[in-house]
């Protein structure tokens, strides 16, 4: 018999509940022992910690141990011992904040920009929060991690199905299966890869890797990707090959050849994505430059243009201003 799909969604939500109190409960018991000065008894916890008003002292226990190796896992530095000779017999807790505490960071002016640019990088992908959170940690240290670098900025989503699990596979090493609708053929074909990393380049996601099937380099627009991508294997299986440079390798097989070529003035020593991208850069005085990039599709090249504000000017073609302009008149709306 198939469970209703009240039954269903009621069981998701008392898992989510407990999910919660457990989260609060842990939360609740580092706050606790952080903040005491000495070893704390096992039935002194249970009195001053929320959470632990169990039916029983075999429940509580239980209870008790679980919580201690989770966050002996989480890495948080939880301390036995006992502050009297006369009581070395019953053991106490604590976490000494010395060990606890992160040491001084210092930080130059472009490196917490950096760091600022990184986190809204993940704008829209799952780590969103724990960037945020890694933020929040740096400026009470003193880290002058800044909200904004100016009126427009570049950003970078992530709202491709895909992106999670071929992004998770990278991470652990392992293999990729999808199916994956080639550009000109109707039907998705089933692949298998290793993949070495996933590339943001000319606004779009790629995975590149090796094609087991195909037993070559290939690259893979993560928007063509058709349903679920799912990690196989055992992690650690896939080694990137050392010297491999991923963005040069969807550069080339990426099959987006530049149909124009875009007139642009850079400030000096501002926009290095797009001198990495320049045919030619030439000193343009008055401190700017002059470069010439390829493009295919103007609307994406004031994409890329338009998050550095002021510090970028196309001068040509027509249409490629345009587009700019009508990018930052949006912006100003």
């Amino acid at each position: 018999m198939r469970p209703r799909r009240h039954e269903i969604m009621r069981g998701r939500l008392t898992s989510v509940l407990m999910s919660a109190k457990k989260t609060e409960r842990l939360l609740n018991l580092v706050i606790c022992l952080l903040h005491t000065r000495r070893y704390l008894s096992v039935q002194e916890i249970r009195d001053l910690v929320p959470g632990y008003a169990q039916d029983s002292e075999e429940a509580f226990r239980r209870m008790f141990e679980r919580d201690k190796e989770e966050l002996r896992d989480l890495g948080i530095p939880l301390e036995t011992g006992s502050d009297t000779a006369a009581h070395d017999d019953e053991l106490g807790y604590r976490i000494a904040r010395r060990a606890y505490e992160l040491p001084p960071i210092s930080l130059e002016a472009d490196e917490a920009a950096a760091l600022g640019l990184a986190a809204r990088l993940w704008q829209s992908a799952p780590m969103a929060g724990a960037t945020g959170t890694a933020l929040l940690k740096l400026r009470a240290a003193g880290v002058d991690a800044p909200e904004s670098t100016g009126a427009l900025e570049p950003r970078v989503g992530a709202a491709e199905p895909a992106f999670d699990a071929c992004l998770a596979a990278v991470t652990e090493g392992r293999r990729l299966q999808f199916a994956y609708r080639a550009s000109g053929r109707p039907e998705p074909e089933q692949r298998v890869i290793e993949p070495w990393g996933v590339v943001w380049w000319h606004g779009r996601w790629y995975v590149v890797g090796h094609d087991t099937g195909r037993d070559a380099v290939r690259v893979f627009r993560l928007s063509r990707v058709v349903g679920p991508a799912t990690a196989v294997g055992d992690p650690g299986s896939v080694t990137v090959p050392p010297g491999t440079d991923l963005r040069a390798l969807v550069a080339r097989m990426a099959g987006e050849e530049p149909r124009a070529t875009a007139v642009v003035r850079v400030r000096t020593g501002m926009a290095w994505a797009l001198r990495r991208e320049a045919s030619t850069v030439a000193a343009d005085g008055d401190g700017w430059d002059r470069l010439e990039l390829g493009f295919s599709d103007p609307d994406r090249l004031a994409d890329r243009v338009a998050g550095f504000g002021a510090d970028v000017v196309v001068l040509a073609p027509d249409e490629a201003r345009d587009a700019v302009v009508r990018r930052l008149q949006g912006v100003l709306a």
